[in-house]
C-alpha cells in the first residue's frame, strides 16, 4: 500500500508488484487511475487513509511526504503499521523541522512558486528523533535513515545530510 496515489504505484506495478494505492484526495485518485489505465497498468486505487485498508496486510507500505500533513501523526503511523505484514517493510519520507527546511521549502520553494503556497506548515515537520520515537511506540524498529537533498549539479539524491528531508525504513520490532 502506498499513500500518494501515483508517485510510487506505477513504478512498482511496472516491476510486477500487486499495488494498492491510497490517497486522501479524490482528484489525485482519479488522475492516477486515469493515467495508469492509459499505460495499461492494473492498480487498486482507493480514496481514504490507512483505515481504508484496515484488515489487509501488505509486504511494503510507503508514505512519502504525507505525515507532515495529517492531524494526528501517531494515529497515522499506527494505521500504517497495522497494515504491514509480518516481515514487511515500512518506508516514510518527510521534511525535517530545521531552519534549513523552513528556508528551502517554505520561504524559497513556496515563495518562488515551485511549491504551491500554503502546502507546508513548518511546525508540523517532524524530526528524525520524533519519527523514530513514534515508530517505536507503534512497535516498529528503524533500520535506516537517509537524507534527501538537492544538488544543483546532480539533482535530487539520497545523502547522509538530514537537514532538508529524509527517508526512514522500519520493520516490526
Amino acid at each position: 500500500m502506498g499513500c500518494g496515489a501515483g508517485l510510487l504505484a506505477e513504478p512498482l506495478a511496472r516491476l510486477g508488484a500487486s499495488v494498492t494505492a491510497v490517497d486522501a484526495a479524490p482528484e489525485n485518485i482519479e488522475a492516477a487511475r486515469h493515467h495508469a489505465a492509459g499505460v495499461g497498468l492494473s492498480i487498486d486505487y482507493r480514496c481514504g487513509d490507512p483505515s481504508t485498508v484496515a484488515g489487509e496486510e501488505f509486504d511494503l507500505v510507503t508514505s512519502l511526504e504525507v505525515i507532515e500533513h495529517v492531524a494526528d501523526p501517531r494515529a497515522f503511523i499506527a494505521g500504517l503499521c497495522g497494515t504491514l505484514a509480518e516481515g514487511g517493510l515500512l518506508i516514510l519520507s518527510t521534511p525535517n523541522r530545521t531552519q534549513f527546511s523552513r528556508v528551502a521549502m517554505i520561504e524559497i520553494g513556496e515563495g518562488l512558486g515551485s511549491i504551491p503556497r500554503g502546502t507546508h506548515d513548518w511546525d508540523k515537520f517532524i524530526t528524525p528523533d520524533e519519527l523514530t520515537a513514534m515508530l517505536a511506540e507503534a512497535g516498529m524498529r528503524v533500520t535506516d535513515v537517509q537524507g534527501f537533498g538537492w544538488d544543483p549539479l546532480r539533482g535530487a539524491r539520497l545523502t547522509d545530510d538530514l537537514k532538508l528531508d529524509y527517508f526512514v525504513s522500519a520493520v516490526h520490532a
